[in-house]
């Protein structure tokens, strides 16, 4: 296995779509995709099933994968390669310095698929839709730009829900089990190997779909977190 990792990192270091923490991109990924199509970004993609399976659906849309773990990335980034999938690339950082690598309005979407739920509450702040988080998309996202969320885990969806509550953020979306649906999105009948897993064990995918307003968000962390303890408690 650490065999294996080691080829990948070395091999994704050749890879034309991958790019391991760049300098200077902000701005000028219309000059790496060699066209101006909007840019959906995927946090935390993991092998990238949801970059590579987005491009195939949308070839006028350009998609970013962006994970810390490169022996992952090697996955997606392979598959793109191979299969001459050209509307994808892959970026490896760590989520919180996401806000470097992107002008303000340069991407028009972000997805977070299966993320790692943290659900420890002294662990809050990690989850990828935290208002420490949020204040970073809203840096980089277009005026009324979509967050998607799917998650397994029941305990960050209705964490998420209290997030929207709590900051005024524009809901669309919500779907307690959104597979369950006769007719669903194309975009959310990919799966991938986080999916496949079920680790929460809830048999259920949840679904948000919500937007962040143009001014600040209010600065609520505090009573968030004091929100959360009462919350959990109570869903538990």
């Amino acid at each position: 296995m650490a065999q294996k990792k080691l080829f990948r990192f070395e091999a994704i270091k050749s890879f034309s779509n991958v790019l391991q923490y760049p300098v200077n991109m902000a701005g000028n990924w219309k000059d790496f995709f060699r066209n101006e199509h909007p840019i959906t970004l995927e946090l935390g993609c993991g092998r990238g099933e949801y970059t590579v399976e987005l491009a195939k659906l949308y070839p006028n849309q350009n998609f970013i994968g962006a994970d810390l773990k490169g022996n992952r990335l090697y996955i997606g980034a392979n598959h793109c390669l191979q299969g001459n999938i050209q509307n994808a690339a892959f970026l490896r950082t760590q989520i919180d310095k996401i806000d470097t690598y992107f002008q303000p309005g340069e991407v028009s979407e972000i997805w977070i698929t299966f993320p790692d739920p943290h659900l420890r509450r002294s662990k809050a702040r990690k989850r990828l839709t935290h208002p420490k988080f949020l204040r970073l998309y809203q840096q980089i996202l277009s005026p009324g730009g979509c967050i998607h969320l799917k998650t397994d885990s029941p305990k960050f969806y209705e964490f998420t829900k209290l997030v929207i509550e709590m900051y005024g953020l524009q809901p669309h979306e919500d779907h307690e089990d959104a597979l369950a649906h006769v007719s669903i999105k194309d975009e959310l009948k990919i799966t991938t190997h986080y999916e496949r897993l079920d680790i929460a064990g809830s048999n259920k995918i949840h679904y948000l779909q919500f937007s962040l307003p143009s001014s600040a968000l209010p600065d609520l962390d505090m009573l968030l977190q004091e929100r959360i303890k009462g919350y959990e408690e109570e869903i538990n």
